[in-house]
């Protein structure tokens, strides 16, 4: 794919699915993209006609852009960490906590801290917003299934049992569970955030970024935390910036917004060290 064919499959993606790949590295989603249209059509020209007229091609473009790929409880090792570190010491602060899971694929990850929030603090009224910006994913989201058992692979069996009710069509949450999630649709690089969060969680959704994107949504992530609010990423991801982003390291995945005053202070000995 060249750059004029590249230019004109970008036009036609932000036209039909709202996608801005202005946004996303060029040679990782030139690669990426062609081997998709070829797959499908003779030419990019031809693979955008097929996008605009075909309800299907149009929903594996946008399937294929947003990486709708989850499970619950992913990457046990972290969630152990949420489970036994953060979400205790957030409780310790709040009696009710205000979560936002961006870019939540099917559910699975929301759900998975709201099982996580009623066995650490029972009965509880937290807020948990979990966002995305495909509208099919999120009504199964919604629904709270059917998810397969590789969906469900590392859920405690107790929790299993607990949580889910299992149909011929595979596992489905209970109506409990369901009602503890708000889902809607949101794009991370075009709308504005809300504020006043304890816990964000956003992982694995910023692999094709610029590195200009990145910045400017993790900037927009931590003004949405409160103060000592809580970052998740995903394991393979690291934030650099730490002062511009006044944000500090807890542990791997895991980054605190400082208080105000930490953050005036090193804004002060900044100034000082550049005056001197």
């Amino acid at each position: 794919m060249n750059d004029q064919e590249y230019t004109y499959i970008k036009k036609t993606i932000k036209r039909l699915i709202g996608i801005d790949l202005d946004n996303y590295k060029t040679p990782q989603m030139q690669r990426r993209l062609g081997g998709l249209a070829s797959s499908n059509a003779d030419s990019i020209a031809l693979y955008c006609k097929l996008v605009e007229r075909d309800e299907d091609a149009r929903t594996q473009l946008r399937n294929f852009l947003t990486i709708n790929v989850s499970e619950f409880f992913r990457d046990a090792q972290q969630f152990d960490q949420l489970k036994k570190r953060v979400l205790p010491m957030l409780l310790e602060k709040r009696q009710q906590l205000s979560v936002w899971s961006a870019g939540c694929s099917h559910g699975g990850e929301p759900y998975s801290i709201a099982m996580l929030l009623e066995e650490l603090a029972p009965n509880r009224k937290h807020r948990i917003l979990a966002t995305d910006i495909d509208q099919e994913i999120l009504a199964r989201a919604k629904n709270g299934g059917p998810y397969s058992p590789s969906d469900v692979s590392n859920v405690e069996p107790k929790l299993l049992l607990k949580y889910f009710n299992r149909e011929k069509d595979g596992y489905h949450l209970i109506d409990n569970v369901k009602r503890k999630v708000e889902f809607r649709r949101h794009n991370l690089l075009a709308d504005l955030f809300q504020k006043n969060f304890d816990l964000i969680i956003c992982r694995n959704v910023v692999i094709y970024f610029t590195e200009e994107a990145k910045g400017k949504l993790y900037k927009g992530f931590s003004h949405a935390l409160n103060e000592n609010g809580i970052l998740f990423i995903g394991a393979t991801e690291s934030l650099l910036d730490l002062q511009f982003l006044n944000l500090e390291r807890m542990f791997n995945c895991f980054y605190m917004r400082r208080a105000a005053t930490t953050a005036q202070t090193s804004s002060e000995r900044r100034t000082a060290r550049l005056q001197s």
